[in-house]
């Protein structure tokens, strides 16, 4: 199943929630900001990424910059218990599935998580377009 972490105003998590929705995609929401994020989501989250931390938290929010922190002399677990008591430092959207990890939100990108069956696509609309989505699926490929 695929998880997204949103905030409300984040414009980028509304992006990539209609396009699960345009696409029928099935995901579960987490607002991290009105549910506690635990251990086992940020693992997760870490688990699919490339560059650790790096890839899921903002040096530049205020919180880091207020309380003068450098991620990179923190431990694994103060930078969790950190992340859990201020979620707001997690860049956002965060979508995640067993395999596959997305940061923000890119329109190319997150076709990574389309089924298989709709990987191996002859054309589709943009989904820029405001028009439905034409899908022809391809036997042969």
């Amino acid at each position: 199943m695929i998880q997204i972490y949103t905030t409300p105003s984040c414009a980028s998590c509304r992006k990539a929630k209609k396009w699960f929705d345009q696409y029928k995609i099935p995901y579960s929401e987490k607002n991290i900001f009105s549910i506690k994020l635990s251990e086992d989501d940020i693992f997760k989250m870490l688990a699919n990424s490339e560059n650790g931390f790096e890839d899921i938290i903002s040096t530049r929010s205020k919180i880091f910059k207020e309380k003068k922190l450098d991620p990179d002399s923190m431990s694994v677990k103060e930078l969790v218990d950190f992340i859990i008591e201020y979620p707001s430092v997690l860049k956002r959207p965060i979508i995640i599935n067993e395999n596959e990890l997305q940061v923000g939100y890119n329109n190319e990108d997150i076709t990574i998580f389309l089924p298989k069956e709709l990987r191996n696509i002859e054309t589709f609309s943009g989904f820029d377009n405001e028009e439905p989505v034409n899908i022809k699926y391809s036997k042969n490929k």
